[in-house]
C-alpha cells in the first residue's frame, strides 16, 4: 500500500443541464454545484461541512462517503451553488412578476410601512426560480463527491510518496552516523583504561604507601571498567538500528502508519539523547547532535502522514 499524506486538495463541479441543451437555451442561467475538499494534518479524522441551506440535506451521505475513504486528517468540505451564466441578468417571467406584485400588495395592506420590492430583489428572485435545485439529484451529488474524493486521495498519495522518500533518505543518514559512532566506544575505553593506569602509577609513586603495584593496577582496571560501562552506547546503537529497520518496514508497507511512525521517532530521539549524555568524546557528541537534527526533521514530516 502507498504512504498517504494528510494534506491535500480537490474540487469538482456538476450542472443542472448539459451544455447547449434546450433547457439552457430557454433559461438565462442553469444551476452549478461546486464542491471543494481541503485536508490538513490532525491526530484523528475531523470532518467539517460548510454547505448552503439548500444543500444541507446531503451532509450525512457526504460524511459516510468520506469516513469510508479517509482515516485521519482535518477535512473541510465546501459546497456552493452558482449560476452557470452569472454574468447574464435573468429575465423575470410574467407569472413571477404577477405573483410578486400580488404578494407585495397583500404585505403592504398589513404592513403599510414595509419597503417595496426593488429591481435587485426581483432579479435575485428570478435567478432563484430559473435555476431550481430540484434538477440536481442526490446521485449526481454523490458522484461528484466520489470524483473529488478520488482526486483528493491521489493528491495525498503523491505527497505521501514525497514524504516517504524524504524519510528513507534520513534513515540512511542515521545509519551512517550510527556506523561512525560504533567503533568510537572501544577506542575511548582503551584510551581511558591506559590513562587510569598511568594516573594510579603516578599517585602510588608519590604516596609511597607500600601498596603492591599489582593491587594498584587492579584498582585502576576496576575504575576503567566502571568508566567503560558508563560510556558504553552499544545498546543504544543496537536499539537505534532496530528502530530504523522498523521504520523502513512501515514505509514499505504503507497504509495507516502515521501514529506508529510518530512513536518510533520518539524512541529514536530518546536513544540519540542517551548517546549524547554518555558521550566522553567531542566526536561522539557531534554525532549525537547530528542525529537529533535528522530525527527532528523526520518528526515534522511524520506529523503529516496518515
Amino acid at each position: 500500500m502507498p504512504v498517504y499524506s494528510m494534506t491535500g486538495y480537490a474540487s469538482a463541479q456538476i450542472g443542472s443541464a448539459p451544455e447547449g441543451s434546450e433547457r439552457e437555451s430557454k433559461n438565462s442561467s442553469s444551476i452549478q454545484i461546486g464542491l471543494e475538499i481541503r485536508a490538513v494534518n490532525s491526530r484523528f479524522l475531523d470532518l467539517s461541512f460548510k454547505l448552503p441551506d439548500e444543500l444541507r440535506q446531503y451532509e450525512p451521505a457526504l460524511r459516510e462517503l468520506l469516513v469510508s475513504q479517509l482515516k485521519r486528517g482535518k477535512v473541510e468540505v465546501r459546497m456552493s451553488q452558482d449560476a452557470a451564466s452569472r454574468h447574464q441578468i435573468p429575465e423575470p417571467s410574467a407569472r413571477l412578476l404577477q405573483r410578486l406584485n400580488s404578494l407585495q400588495d397583500s404585505t403592504l395592506a398589513w404592513l403599510p410601512k414595509a419597503h417595496a420590492l426593488s429591481v435587485a430583489d426581483v432579479i435575485r428572485l428570478a435567478a432563484a426560480e430559473q435555476a431550481p435545485l430540484a434538477d440536481i439529484s442526490q446521485e449526481q451529488i454523490l458522484t461528484m463527491a466520489a470524483q473529488a474524493t478520488t482526486a483528493l486521495l491521489a493528491s495525498r498519495q503523491r505527497e505521501g510518496e514525497r514524504l516517504g522518500l524524504m524519510l528513507t533518505q534520513r534513515i540512511e543518514q542515521l545509519r551512517k552516523l550510527a556506523a561512525q559512532a560504533e567503533p568510537l566506544v572501544p577506542k575511548l575505553v582503551a584510551q581511558q583504561r591506559q590513562r587510569f593506569i598511568e594516573r594510579w602509577q603516578e599517585a602510588m609513586a608519590l604516596a609511597d604507601s607500600g601498596v603492591p603495584p599489582e593491587a594498584a593496577q587492579d584498582r585502576a582496571l576496576t575504575e576503567a571498567t566502571a568508566f567503560a560501562i558508563r560510556i558504553d552506547v552499544a545498546e543504544e546503537i543496537t536499539r537505534l538500528n532496530s528502530h530504523l529497520d522498523e521504520l523502513d518496514r512501515l514505509i514499505l508497507k504503507g497504509g495507516e502508519i502515521g501514529k506508529r511512525l510518530d512513536f518510533l521517532i520518539q524512541e529514536l530521539h530518546r536513544e540519540a539523547n542517551t548517546m549524547g549524555s554518555k558521550s566522553a568524546a567531542l566526536e561522539l557528541t557531534h554525532i549525537s547532535v547530528d542525529m537529533k537534527v535528522l530525527i527532528e526533521q523526520m518528526r515534522e514530516q511524520v506529523q503529516n502522514i496518515e
